[in-house]
């Protein structure tokens, strides 16, 4: 990959100023070798499998961070979804396979590993119940393993029966151990057109599409975005915005291929792909709402933000594309509540409600993200906002998600926070009448007409 000289110092000032980093260096690792008869002996298997892969994941990522100069936040590891792992093994739990995985992800020294997973879009198994079932003990027991769970698609349609259950299973993650304010749930997150690539926790897998081993970079930048449209100056019009915008991602995306790749060569594994999101953080600066005030909004969630919003977004993807052949995962902009310091504000001020959250969604990389709401919120209105967001999800044909946070004892208003990457948030509050009635029907929500593309 060739780089001019203009595009080094551009990255350098960027890094320096403007908070541009990798995100995220995350190695998927298939472990569909590893099935057993036993649990016992599936844990072992899969000890030693992603010991003998992964052991020189965090040592190499952090000698490439060094020699290049680029920040490199996390290092993740992302498996096979591990409900299939389960099947094999005829337990009727899988919480002790998420100890073992918690263990040796702290033994290799990765920030967070992804794949307690179940794919259910069109249907159960009994292995998909019992990972769901195993979710709340799971999360709560373990620091750094990761669920998530396809509840729907634009080709099956929504399987309202697994939308049911995962409201009540967020909820009951939340209250399995009322101290810790909600905090598993942070680790906990449902999708409609999961990806098998993303980097990303608490969403990251390895698809059963994807090969033995790759590495996935995701990369952020929305200082350097809102640096670029603060250049413009106000008189500049929206489709120069989208420009700079584009130009910006174009850059971006180069050194975090240039990173990716490199760190794949060392470890002698694939390269996947790069997600371009620009994912916030609870730092001044680094923040996906004051991108969009950049534009002109006074604060984000104000009239004119969905708009500004989706030109963000497609000129990131365009961007993107313009400069890597493998762009994949999300790729776009994230919103989440709490990790983003602007949007926390915007929300505690009044700016943003629920139902605003949920309209941006429509047209961004991902979905309704780290969003407090009361502890006393019914599962059935959970399941009632996971339904919304995946309908969004399946007619747009896009990837959309949920991951709220119960916080058991606290009302609207009120606040909570988690410190480092995961923020600070202010609960907001939910709609209060009833969709209990439609959430109990269950059934499936026919895929749309959209689906019908053969």
């Amino acid at each position: 990959m060739w780089l001019s000289a203009n595009e080094v110092f551009d990255t350098l000032r960027m890094i320096e100023s403007e908070h541009l980093d990798v995100r995220t260096v995350t190695m998927g690792i298939n472990l569909q070798d590893c099935a057993a008869s036993s649990m016992h002996a599936t844990c072992e298997k899969v000890v030693a499998k992603v010991l003998r892969v992964a052991e020189r994941l965090v040592p190499v990522v952090e000698q490439v961070s060094q020699e290049f100069g680029v920040p490199i936040v996390n290092k993740r590891i992302a498996l096979s979804p591990l409900s299939l792992l389960g099947a094999a093994t005829g337990a009727d739990s899988y919480v002790p396979l998420a100890v073992a995985v918690d263990k040796v992800a702290k033994e290799i020294g990765v920030d967070f590993v992804g794949g307690f997973s179940a794919l259910v879009h069109k249907g159960f198994t009994d292995s998909d119940r019992i990972l769901f079932y195993s979710i709340p003990e799971a999360l709560n027991v373990t620091d750094r393993v990761c669920a998530s769970v396809s509840l729907a698609s634009t080709k099956a349609g929504i399987n309202m029966d697994a939308v049911k259950l995962f409201g009540e299973i967020v909820s009951q993650t939340a209250f399995f151990n009322p101290r810790l304010a909600g905090l598993p749930c942070c680790k906990l997150v449902c999708f409609c057109n999961m990806v098998e690539d993303n980097p990303f926790v608490a969403g990251a897998m390895h698809g059963i599409g994807e090969g033995e081993c790759s590495i996935n970079v995701g990369i952020s930048g929305p200082g350097v975005v809102k640096a670029a449209i603060r250049r413009l100056g106000l008189e500049a019009d929206l489709g120069k915005v989208a420009e700079a915008v584009k130009r910006t991602a174009f850059k971006i995306t180069r050194m975090g291929e240039l990173v990716g790749r490199e760190v794949s060569r060392r470890l002698g594994v694939n390269f996947g792909i790069l997600d371009l999101s620009l994912a916030p953080t609870p730092e001044r600066g680094d923040s996906v709402a004051d991108v969009l005030e950049a534009m002109g909004l006074e604060r984000c969630g104000t009239h004119g933000t969905t708009a500004a919003l989706a030109l963000l977004n497609d000129a990131v993807k365009k961007g993107g594309t313009m400069a890597s052949s493998y762009v994949g995962g999300l790729s776009g902009a994230f919103i989440p509540l709490s990790e983003d310091e602007e949007m926390a504000h915007c929300a505690e001020i009044g700016a943003i409600s629920m139902d605003k959250l949920e309209a941006m969604t429509s047209v961004c990389s991902v979905g309704l993200d780290m969003i407090a709401i009361p502890g006393d919120t019914p599962a059935s209105t959970i399941s009632g906002i996971i339904a919304d967001e995946m309908a969004i999800g399946m007619v747009n044909n896009k990837t959309t998600a949920v991951r709220v946070l119960p916080i058991p004892g606290k009302k609207a208003g009120e606040k909570v926070d988690y410190g480092g990457l995961l923020g600070a948030a202010t609960i907001i509050a939910v709609n209060p009448h009833d969709s209990s009635v439609f959430v109990k029907r269950g059934g499936r929500i026919p895929a749309p007409l959209q689906a019908l593309k053969n």
